[in-house]
This record gives C-alpha cells, structure tokens and sequence, in this order.
C-alpha cells in the first residue's frame, strides 16, 4: 500500500521559509517521479515542482522557480519542498504525489497523492 504523508505546513510571514516533508513509503519509488501540486480555496490544483527519484533532475513551475527548491533523500525515502521568499499568494493546501510519468505537470499522470498539508502566507 502506498502511502505519502505530508508534514511541514504552517502559519507564516510573506517573506519567510517553509520546509515541506513527503514521506513515502509502501513500494520502491527507484522509477517513480515525486512531485508537489498546491490548491487554493475555489481554484484548480496546480503543479509547483517535480524530481526523479532516481536521477534527482528536477521541474518547476514558473511562478516558484527561484525561490522554491525540491530534493530528495534517498535513505529516509522522503521528498522535501525548501519554499523562500514566501509571498501571500503561495498560501494552498501542498499535496505530494508520485507517477511513473516522468517529470509532468500534469496533475492526472499521478497516481498516488498525500492528504495535504496546509500553507498560510500572511502579508
């Protein structure tokens, strides 16, 4: 059974860091592309960044790019979400999510997905 459970979500100040946690767990994720997706209240869910697991070439959504910065580590098979200069617009609930697909952005090309865990960005 796979699960990704998400940690790291909170309350902060635009301007300030966030780290999300993924962590997955139930098959071995060596072909697997882990990606993070974000929705905010009454819009579609959108694609922040994605990595391969096994060659750690990474995605990003224009809107991120430059300040967000997704990793991996293999050993505690967890998929991490380094988020900088947040800004009142990036507040979403963040989903983590894993596809055989390659690296899309593509929200239907995932096919296991997290619970999510919330993001508040106060101005």
């Amino acid at each position: 059974q796979v699960q990704l459970v998400e940690s790291g979500g909170g309350s902060v100040q635009a301007g300030d860091s966030l780290r999300l946690s993924c962590a997955a767990s139930g098959r071995t994720f060596l072909n697997y592309a882990l990606a993070w997706f974000r929705q905010a209240p009454g819009k579609d869910r959108d694609f922040v960044a994605a990595i391969s697991w096994n060659t750690g070439r990474t995605y990003y959504a224009d809107n991120v790019q430059g300040r967000f910065t997704i990793s991996r580590d293999s050993t505690k098979n967890t998929v991490n979400l380094q988020m900088n200069s947040l800004k009142p617009e990036d507040t979403a609930v963040y989903y983590c999510a894993a596809g055989l697909q390659g690296l899309t952005p593509q929200k239907g090309a995932y096919a296991y997905w997290g619970q999510g865990t919330q993001v508040t960005v106060s101005s």
